[in-house]
């Protein structure tokens, strides 16, 4: 048998999650709880090796990994009582938890991809650190794994995943799901290999050692297979496994084992560790819970306008802009990172923004793999490490195969951690068409990401300097924010000159410019929302507009998607009690119905209100279907001219 000490931790591990049952059972938890019992002796094998400054990150069944990381319960039974007290004040319940450097996450090989970030900044830093992942045996499912797997190896980052093989993936059978050797498939990626089983601890002590210093030393990723046998149902109840089979791995279980063999001594443990559980778990009955303003401060943005000055332009084209930037901001900033497919030279990413920051800055560019998903959870861990990461997705259709790490991990991370740590990745990706790429590479997908709470929004036009507004990122911004760049914009010159008689102005507003395009002679009749790329086809409308219909449109084009500054719009719209929204995807569930709720909330006058937007199917590569398609030129004038000519209408009496 191993050491008394680590008996009496795998005792606490299971006693603790009793505890947490039998306050289930009470109705003094909310949620769920996924218990680890019969699988104790995997964290107390490896947590014995960790030291301060090595990564931890765990799944859905953490709680065993979590104690024996901390050596505490306190603050585990406290989150799970949603108490103050808690790992993470209450918020993350049984699955979310964090303490220093632990984190974990219930999405199925979901960290993984966090692990690798995190095991990036420490080869980055040239620490002798190492980063634990556990997983389970249903994870080998998850696609995201073998991403992870596959850039962990190339890139040869201190990595070492524990698979816990329980045999199976909550109720279904390990043999009835997974296909071919579960060892196979990391020697694939040329990951080196451990095995162990509890069922014989000094081997599992040692072969846990081994795999640990074989990181650390190495400086190279791993692989260690754990075989186990979970006592305990996959959550609360519902467990539709052989009883006699339950009984086999009873009987073997060492926990079980020492209580036969030594009975004193473990009712010694149990009891002087139920004393401590309970009186901890007295403590946390007693202690508060956060309020709601405690919690979430609120979601409006105060206006903080500067005055309207006027626009200047550069002559040179925005991707070129966009280059000088990360050239000038990488000189300035060791932390940060660029990182994406094809991004370094001679090929410098798909539209050229990359250029030679390989060159000029070796070490900090990085070019990946098509992995999509992984990529993104790795520089969201390069991000909680204190790096910088910039992410190019290489087409924003393709920023539907980031959606986990995006929905699930980087928007969550702080506000379920507490705000024990910040996630500010930087996403940026190319979208919309005009190009003939078809319907899998010319969508915009604005909408969808509005959709995700605390993930900030913006999008480039060219009519301002993307340095202004990728400054404003760098600097302001502590959560995830996804910049939408315009394919067509990319060549175009920042800051045309508006035709005559308008002018063109800016305002900061909450750290980001609005650009306002009105015209010089009279007061607007009509106010145009837009930004992006739609911002070029409403131009190209404003004197037609005037001479075709008489309206002298003042169009103020955004930076900012989400959350958005609606004042100046509000102010704008009462000016002219018109208020059309252009926008580069189709309309429905879109920007254009959110800015104009967002209007309605904020005033009381009556507000003349339309929706312009791309037709509601996929883009076609035709070059004529897809002029049809997209927001046009045409499709602008026809809507405004025809509503505005109805409300005249209305306005004269008989």
């Amino acid at each position: 048998m191993t050491d008394i000490a680590c008996m009496r931790e795998a005792i606490l591990i299971r006693r603790a999650e009793q505890k947490l049952l039998e306050l289930f059972s009470f109705g003094k938890l909310n949620g769920t709880v996924h218990t680890c019992v019969g699988q104790e002796f995997s964290p107390v094998a490896f947590m014995r090796h960790i030291d301060a400054d090595d990564y931890v990150v765990s799944n859905h069944r953490c709680h065993g990994h979590y104690i024996a990381y901390t050596k505490e319960c306190k603050s585990l039974i406290g989150e799970l009582m949603g108490k103050k007290t808690g790992a993470c004040g209450g918020i993350g319940g049984s699955q979310h938890l964090c303490n220093r450097k632990f984190f974990s996450n219930g999405i199925q090989g979901g960290m993984v991809p966090i692990a690798a970030g995190f095991a990036m900044a420490l080869k980055l830093n040239a620490a002798k650190n190492v980063v634990m992942a556990f997983i389970g045996d249903g994870t080998l499912g998850e696609g995201v794994l073998y991403e992870t797997m596959n850039i962990a190896a190339k890139w040869r980052l201190p990595l070492l995943i524990v698979c816990e093989n329980n045999y199976y993936a909550q109720s279904t059978k390990l043999a009835d799901h997974l296909a071919g050797d579960i060892l196979e498939r990391a020697r694939s990626f040329g990951l080196r290999t451990f095995q162990s089983d509890i069922w014989h601890l000094e081997q599992l002590f040692d072969n846990a050692k081994a795999s640990v210093d074989y990181v650390r030393d190495a400086s190279m990723p791993a692989f260690h297979l754990v075989d186990l046998y979970r006592l305990n149902p996959h959550s609360k109840g519902d467990d539709y496994r052989d009883a006699s089979e339950v009984e086999r791995y009873a009987a073997i279980d060492p926990i079980h084992v020492f209580r036969q063999e030594h009975p004193r001594v473990y009712r010694e443990l149990v009891d002087d560790i139920d004393r401590h559980l309970d009186e901890t778990i007295r403590e946390a009955e007693a202690g508060g819970e956060l309020s709601l303003s405690e919690y979430f401060s609120g979601e409006e943005e105060r206006e903080a306008r500067s005055d309207w000055t006027e626009l200047s332009a550069t002559g040179e084209r925005q991707a070129d802009r966009i280059h000088s930037f990360f050239e000038k901001e990488m000189k300035r900033n060791e932390k940060l990172l660029f990182i994406g497919e094809d991004v370094s030279f001679p090929y410098g990413g798909a539209f050229k923004v990359a250029k030679d920051l390989s060159e000029k800055y070796p070490g900090r560019v990085f070019s990946t793999p098509i992995s999509e998903a992984a990529v993104t959870g790795i520089s969201s861990g390069l991000a909680m490490a204190g790096y910088r990461p910039v992410l190019e997705i290489m087409f924003g259709d393709f920023i539907t195969l980031c959606m986990d790490q995006i929905v699930n991990h980087a928007s969550k991370f702080g506000y379920m951690f507490n705000g024990q740590t910040a996630c500010p990745i930087v996403i940026r990706t190319p979208m919309g068409g005009g190009r003939g790429y078809g319907p899998t590479h010319s969508q915009t997908l604005d909408k969808l990401l509005l959709t995700v709470d605390n993930l900030k929004v913006v999008a480039l036009n060219s009519f301002v300097d993307p340095g202004q507004i990728y400054r404003s990122v760098l600097d302001n911004e502590k959560q995830p924010v996804i910049v939408i760049e315009n394919k067509l914009d990319y060549a175009r010159p920042v800051a045309a000159r508006p035709p005559i008689p308008f002018k063109s102005e800016q305002a900061v507003v909450n750290g980001y410019p609005i650009v306002r395009i009105r015209p010089v002679l009279s007061p607007p009749t009509a106010t145009i929302v837009t930004y992006g790329g739609a911002s070029h086809a409403v131009m190209d409308c404003i004197v037609p507009l005037f001479i075709e219909h008489d309206v002298k449109a003042e169009v103020l084009i955004l930076s900012k998607l989400k959350p958005i500054d609606c004042d100046v719009i509000v102010r704008s719209a009462e000016t002219t009690g018109n208020l059309y929204v252009v926008e580069e995807g189709s309309r429905h569930h879109g920007i254009g119905s959110e800015i104009i709720a967002a209007v309605s909330e904020r005033t009381e006058q009556k507000i003349v209100v339309q929706r312009i937007a791309s037709l509601p199917c996929p883009i076609p590569s035709n070059k004529n279907l897809e002029a049809d398609i997209l927001v046009n030129r045409t499709r602008i004038i026809e809507t405004i001219g025809r509503k505005s000519q109805a409300a005249w209408r209305q306005r004269i009496p008989g």
